[in-house]
């Protein structure tokens, strides 16, 4: 117990703090969508404040294990995490939303695998790219690697394009990280580049219509544009301070979609302004920030790239969301970590959480 405690005195304080930033953020935003002249505890609140309560207690538990010991499990955690990934296929389990069948139905909630999976990848995959390091300098090696993350990226893409899009960057990012020849990567980059076109004939139906309206901003019958067109008009009419808290029209209206989740940006800016959202900006950049350092300070290989997955997670998901918020980039269902509503979501993010802090309290010389 004295050694787990001195261990906390190495913890990083600011990525500690941050999450209760985000939790006052997300609690205010989601009462703020349900808002109808006075704050009311919904359903959606109490769920949200559970799951941090949830989440903040995985947390801790994930603290009081080596992060070495998720390595010496990789292979047990892998063949779990598939089984997992396939519950949704359960028969009066598993149940489909926004077209995607990729969640499980829990009675009072729905909870969604491939959230929690996410993780258990990092830590897998970490450990092969740790193993097989010397191999990467070669197309055979990178291959093996790209094999061996095939089945999660292709058992999440059938269930959720957005997902799985992010697990494709942890992949891509991972690898580039644990060294593999610059050379071959840009070829392989380009390589992807080409087959774009073949990759797109293999997209499910409501997945292929979110790709032509990216392409076709202009046409609001092309699914998904419109919600896009309302959440620019929501950032745009929030101005520079914003129409106030709980004052938001776009959003009172119901023009504005998904709000608690998929637009809750939208939400913060139409309500908070520009300064609101460069404030949520700031915020995620400073998280970011402390994660890279960690990444950069573990004492080994294998703790480095489990934090480089879990921040490129993080990252890709910041990114695409407030960019689709603005319709910058295609509408996917990617939430923001840690503000939009969802316990998977945020349970999953408050243990990616602390196993970077895992590997940040045990890269520090314990005093005594």
């Amino acid at each position: 117990m004295d050694y787990f405690k001195n261990l906390l005195k190495n913890i990083d304080k600011v990525l500690l703090f941050l999450p209760v930033c985000f939790a006052v953020i997300s609690i205010i935003m989601v009462g703020s969508t349900s808002y109808e002249g006075q704050f009311i505890i919904t359903k959606d609140i109490t769920v949200q404040f559970a799951a941090y309560c949830l989440g903040t207690a995985a947390l801790f538990i994930v603290l009081l294990f080596n992060y070495k010991t998720f390595e010496s499990l990789e292979k047990l955690i892998y063949a779990a995490s598939i089984l997992f990934l396939l519950t949704v296929y359960i028969p009066g389990l598993g149940v489909e939303h926004y077209g995607a069948r990729a969640w499980v139905d829990l009675g009072p909630i729905d909870m969604q695998p491939s959230e929690l999976v996410k993780i258990s990848f990092v830590l897998v995959f970490a450990s092969y790219l740790t193993r097989n390091r010397g191999s990467l300098y070669t197309l055979k090696g990178v291959g093996w690697a790209l094999l061996y993350a095939g089945p999660f990226i292709a058992i999440i893409l059938k269930e959720d394009l957005g997902t799985a899009v992010v697990m494709c960057f942890m992949t891509v990012i991972m690898i580039f990280c644990a060294g593999i020849d610059y050379k071959l990567f840009a070829k392989l980059g380009g390589v992807f580049l080409i087959s774009m076109p073949i990759l797109y004939r293999f997209m499910a139906s409501h997945q292929k219509e979110r790709i032509d309206a990216f392409l076709h901003p202009d046409n609001l019958s092309l699914a998904g544009n419109y919600q896009v067109w309302n959440s620019k008009v929501a950032i745009g009419s929030g101005g520079l301070l914003g129409k106030g808290l709980f004052e938001g029209t776009q959003k009172e209206l119901k023009f504005l979609p998904v709000q608690k989740s998929d637009f809750i940006f939208s939400v913060i800016v139409e309500e908070l302004g520009m300064i609101g959202g460069a404030v949520v900006i700031l915020f995620y950049t400073v998280f970011l920030y402390r994660m890279l350092k960690i990444a950069n300070n573990a004492k080994d290989m294998y703790g480095s790239l489990i934090v480089i997955g879990i921040l490129a997670m993080f990252c890709f998901q910041i990114f695409e969301n407030i960019a689709m918020a603005m319709g910058i980039m295609p509408v996917t269902g990617i939430t923001l970590p840690f503000i939009s509503y969802g316990g998977s979501s945020v349970v999953a993010n408050m243990i990616a959480l602390g196993i970077v802090l895992n590997v940040g309290i045990r890269s520090k010389i314990i005093n005594f």
